[in-house]
């Protein structure tokens, strides 16, 4: 009782001295002392945070909010200046760097905005994520929150399907990027989204002027197949649905909706019951008309075309056709993309000189062929104009497709980004004058090892030279690409004229190669596993190749069952993921 005398006598004293020497800046401030007090009864923090309204649910509704675009911070019982204070009011807050994922156990939800608007906005800064570590955009963050629930990850879909743009080149890949980082759809959600569709052949004739939202109908559909397996997957593919993809296929749909219907329902038979469903509903028919577009001079078709032939190749046969390797000629072909050391995710067109990528991974791929020194170019026709990164590679580069590295990503590696106009090494980039590539441009790609620079082209304007990597690398270099979903382009090693060569003396791939009639042929997947089947391994040969000797042990976790060979392309253990810190050779296990 007595203390708290004390504490209103102090508290009425100060406030007294305030009202009557208002101008006296020595006496001390009775609300710092009142802080001081709450701050001391643990009520509060050392500081609070106020945020933007759009940035936080508001539950004071009187509270005056912070600028547009910036944090207000208040401390207590720091002593800080006024000037210090407002400082840190008026620094912005980075939009690219946001906190990573989620929200603090005690922070409110971020306020809902307009979903549309967070899409368009994702779609507009993707292009400026140039950094593979760099945190994902605040909108990106703000729609996987929302979608946290069946509702909210209901809207996000009905938006990504109602405002991305026919025209963006990027539009599929935000797609499939927003859904594969939402957390996974509830059972409820996906029926729900089904009932919302409503979709049959019927839905597919209808608003055939606005070919957006069929053409991102079909890439969700396509993006929740590769991320869903067996039951889910099953369920999601109703009869409706498949007469919507089917029908999408006819010629009366413009090809960029053929194309992402096509693409749907071969990640919808990544599921045997989905795959024995689709091929018994002729789609083999369709296709069989469609594959010759594989070579047409409209490049949205050519894209129809290339995935037809290879959906008729490895997964929807028809009984009676030819296999595509089997008729196409290959004797002038000395150099084609490595088919053996990609992943399945990866398509090549049975000439080897043509690449796709339809999965949510960044896939690589390089050549055949390895030069040690001269002079040499090669061409490339860019099919679609999104993220690619092409270039060269030495043979002790490291791609991870999961993790999004790819050429350009290491420091024996280099390579030229059109889509964002970057020139890659070793994970970092800087810009460069060309414009952005589109449909149709040749991409030039000179080596000169004798002067250690490389050359890039677009349609013959050359840039300046690069010699980053040489710093690294010196030998052993290949003509190498990274892909990111749903981009496609054509590789010419010399087998045909270039459309922009340089004016230098240079020699080709094609020219100097060389590869048995046996090695040209790429198999479709069906007969690859046979003869994999087939092939007898010796019991104590590498896990990784299944070629050399497994005479290799992993410092400090001790597993072995790799050569040294593939060991030294290994940074973490395959079987604990623990870091690599030296590899010891058995002498034991070498006969």
């Amino acid at each position: 009782m007595i203390v708290a005398t004390w504490i209103t006598f102090c508290a009425c004293r100060s406030l007294a001295r305030v009202l009557l020497f208002p101008s006296s800046s020595s006496l001390p401030s009775f609300w710092e002392t009142l802080a001081s007090v709450v701050s001391s009864t643990g009520t509060m923090g050392n500081s609070c945070v106020c945020r933007e309204d759009s940035d936080l649910e508001d539950h004071h509704h009187g509270s005056s909010r912070a600028p547009r675009g910036q944090a207000r911070r208040v401390d207590h019982g720091t002593g800080v200046g006024a000037d210090a204070g407002e400082a840190r009011s008026s620094r912005p807050r980075d939009p690219v760097r946001p906190p990573r994922r989620g929200r603090g156990p005690h922070e409110p939800r971020r306020k809902k905005q307009n979903v549309d608007g967070l899409v368009l906005d994702t779609l507009a800064v993707i292009r400026t994520l140039v950094d593979n570590d760099q945190e994902p955009p605040y909108s990106m963050i703000t729609l996987h929150e929302m979608a946290e629930t069946d509702d909210g990850w209901l809207e996000v879909v009905q938006s990504l399907i109602r405002v991305i743009p026919l025209d963006d080149p990027l539009g599929p890949a935000v797609i499939t990027l927003l859904l594969d980082e939402c957390p996974l759809p509830t059972k409820d959600a996906l029926q729900k989204l089904s009932d919302m569709l409503s979709l049959s052949s019927a839905v597919a004739q209808q608003d055939a002027l606005n070919p957006a939202k069929h053409r991102n109908t079909t890439a969700v559909l396509g993006c929740l197949a590769e991320k869903l397996a067996g039951p889910a997957s099953i369920g999601l593919l109703s009869p409706g649905t498949l007469e919507y993809l089917l029908e999408s296929l006819s010629s009366e749909a413009h090809p960029t909706v053929m194309l992402f219907a096509l693409i749907a329902l071969e990640k919808f038979s990544q599921t045997s019951e989905n795959k024995l469903t689709v091929s018994e509903s002729c789609i083999s028919n369709r296709l069989g008309v469609l594959e010759s577009w594989a070579e047409h001079p409209d490049y949205l078709k050519r894209q129809v075309g290339f995935c037809s032939q290879w959906s008729l190749d490895n997964l929807f046969l028809k009984e009676g056709r030819q296999f595509t390797y089997e008729k196409v000629n290959l004797t002038n072909i000395n150099a084609m993309l490595n088919s053996n050391d990609v992943s399945e995710y990866l398509k090549i067109s049975p000439t080897g000189l043509e690449a796709r990528c339809d999965a949510s991974s960044f896939e690589s791929v390089r050549c055949t062929f390895c030069v040690d020194s001269g002079v040499w170019y090669y061409e490339v026709t860019v099919i679609t104009s999104g993220v690619m990164q092409i270039g060269w590679a030495t043979k002790d580069s490291k791609f991870l497709n999961h993790e999004g590295y790819g050429i350009g990503d290491d420091e024996y590696s280099c390579a030229y980004d059109g889509c964002r106009q970057l020139i890659w090494y070793n994970a970092r980039s800087k810009p460069h004058s060309h414009p952005c590539w589109k449909e149709g441009d040749a991409i030039g790609f000179l080596l000169d090892l004798s002067k250690k620079q490389m050359i890039f082209y677009l349609n013959g304007h050359q840039l300046l030279p690069e010699k980053q990597v040489f710093s690294s690398a010196t030998s052993g270099f290949f003509a190498a690409a990274s892909f990111m979903s749903y981009q496609q382009c054509e590789f010419n090693f010399g087998a045909k004229p270039f459309r922009h060569p340089p004016s230098v003396k240079f020699s080709t791939f094609n020219d100097f190669a060389s590869l048995m009639p046996s090695e040209k042929i790429i198999l479709p997947r069906h007969r690859r596993l046979a003869l994999l089947k087939q092939v007898s391994i010796r019991d104590n040969c590498c896990t990784l190749c299944c070629d050399v000797m497994a005479d290799t042990e992993l410092r400090p976790c001790g597993h072995g069952g790799m050569c040294m060979e593939c060991a030294l392309q290994l940074e973490t253990c395959p079987l604990c993921r623990q870091d690599i810190q030296t590899r010891v050779r058995l002498i034991a296990h070498v006969s």
